[in-house]
């Protein structure tokens, strides 16, 4: 009998299969994570554009204006919105005894957790792709050069794989499904403590601090000037600086709760 041994990176493959096949198993889930973005982003502009975009002085005026202003913040959005159904599959894994039987098999520990995170970018990339086409079809003309889009991506790369491993580290945190669906919500509503949907100058001073020393404050505002075509390279580096550190300790995290959880 012949036997074959996977390496770890086809059990990622493997695991990163599973994990997709999700999103043709429960579709209604996929249509509400990568929906989410396109709500905000019709809400905010035809509800809310107008007034904003005229209130916003020199950084917009009017609806059309404003949508320029939105529609990266939504990006971004989109990113964080998918990574917080991963934190819901990880502990449906865990609390279901499919990681448990996974530990018995003869594959790499680690492709059970790379699995999700390969997935939910592969999640992200549908989920950005869906909410750009969503804005220039009502008016959102990015004036970015080839190289310009490539960095942006890049930006947003990087925030959807820092923002799921730390939604890793939730679902194996949290005792229920529900408690997982739950904590993650913090980085859909840290946009709107940032410069996603008003410029930071205009808030009180303690918001505002707050606001410009926040992660999304730079991954926003160095999409915006991506797309725009002025980028700025201090929001560019802090940006790439809150992704790399926000994927580190979701990884460490991530990798000692796993570690417990294989002990038990």
């Amino acid at each position: 009998m012949t036997t074959i041994t996977l390496t770890p990176n086809q059990d990622s493959i493997t695991m990163m299969r599973r994990r997709l096949l999700h999103l043709r198993r429960y579709p209604t889930l996929t249509v509400m994570l990568v929906g989410m973005p396109v709500l905000f982003l019709a809400l905010f502009v035809y509800v809310f554009g107008g007034t904003l975009g005229d209130g916003l002085g020199a950084h917009t005026v009017g609806r059309r204006d404003y949508l320029q202003f939105l529609a990266p913040a939504i990006l971004v959005m989109a990113v964080a919105s998918v990574a917080t159904g991963t934190a819901g599959a990880v502990a449906m894994d865990k609390t279901g005894g499919i990681m448990a039987r996974f530990h018995t098999m003869a594959i790499a520990p680690s492709s059970i957790l790379t699995g999700h995170v390969l997935g939910a970018l592969v999640q992200s990339a549908l989920a950005v792709a869906v909410t750009a086409a969503a804005a220039m079809a009502i008016g959102y003309r990015p004036e970015a050069t080839p190289g310009e889009w490539a960095a942006a991506l890049g930006v947003l790369v990087l925030a959807a794989f820092a923002f799921t491993w730390l939604t890793v580290a939730f679902g194996l945190a949290s005792k229920s499904v529900e408690t997982a669906t739950n904590l993650p919500m913090l980085l859909v509503l840290l946009p709107f403590l940032g410069s996603g949907f008003v410029p930071t100058e205009s808030m009180p001073a303690g918001l505002r601090w707050f606001a410009e020393h926040q992660p999304f404050t730079s991954l926003i505002d160095s999409v915006r000037g991506l797309l725009a075509g002025n980028a700025d390279g201090g929001d560019i580096t802090l940006a790439v600086v809150w992704s790399v550190a926000l994927a580190f300790i979701g990884w460490r995290l991530s990798l000692r709760l796993f570690a417990r959880e294989r002990a038990r």
